[in-house]
């Protein structure tokens, strides 16, 4: 099978994107996906994302991790709507349909700002917090973020708090104006990748809730450049999120699968 796929980033967080409207790729063929993310065997990329019809919404988005499991993935979300505006299926705005519900987004040039899901329960713990942004986060402030060893303290974390189900691990400390700097570790990619939409979400609201932050809206420096994250916040609860940031086309091919 000869399969035609295109490469999208959203600050540096990288996928295959294949457009599924014909319904032709295997979708429980958890081998092809992790062979097709394989950096040096295939295509290379953090996720795999499927663009298909939908009959309640302008498309739907299938995302795999890396390793063939499934989630929610915030980067991944912007660049499939920059993938469907890419086909014609959406104009400047949309509402597409997600592994966690429908998400309303909007497209302006290469910026997408994503709608995400409202976050009710917020667990603080003395040294971290923990929340689900569509995928579970565990968020630490941490001295010396340029210094750590992400992959090997993340899996740690990963794994050992928090079992086989394990929890996306992000590592964060204060930046300039307002801003904070964070590093993610994502489970499913089991490493470090260089922007998470979902850990940024979780940073973000996790910096207002410790109080480190007044502001309704969050500025997040990641290695693969910078996000921003809005909300708003009654009750303990966040609502109106929304992601916001670049999500480019960097390639298009085809592959002998």
């Amino acid at each position: 099978m000869v399969l035609h796929f295109y490469k999208y980033q959203g600050t540096g967080n990288d996928f295959v994107v294949i457009d599924n409207r014909q319904l032709i790729f295997p979708k429980n063929d958890t081998k092809l996906i992790t062979k097709l993310c394989d950096r040096r065997f295939g295509i290379g990329a953090d996720g795999l994302i499927l663009v298909e019809n939908d009959e309640k919404s302008d498309f739907n988005m299938i995302y795999y991790n890396s390793d063939g499991s499934q989630s929610l993935c915030g980067n991944g979300g912007r660049c499939a709507v920059a993938f469907a505006h890419y086909l014609g299926m959406i104009k400047t705005e949309t509402t597409f349909n997600a592994i966690d519900g429908l998400h309303y987004a909007t497209i302006e040039g290469d910026e997408v700002n994503l709608k995400m899901g409202n976050v009710e329960e917020i667990k603080e713990k003395p040294t971290y917090t923990f929340l689900d942004t569509g995928s579970p986060h565990h968020v630490q402030l941490v001295d010396n973020l340029d210094r750590m060893d992400v992959k090997t303290v993340g899996a740690k974390l990963r794994y050992g708090m928090y079992g086989k189900s394990g929890s996306n691990i992000n590592f964060v400390s204060p930046g300039d104006d307002g801003s904070f700097n964070a590093r993610t570790y994502e489970r499913g990619v089991e490493d470090e990748t260089l922007s998470c939409g979902t850990g940024v979400t979780a940073v973000a609201i996790a910096m207002h809730k410790m109080g480190k932050t007044t502001s309704n809206t969050v500025k997040i420096n990641m290695p693969g450049g910078k996000l921003t994250v809005s909300f708003e916040q009654r009750n303990g609860s966040y609502t109106n999120i929304f992601l916001k940031g670049p999500a480019r086309q960097v390639y298009k091919g085809e592959i002998e699968c």
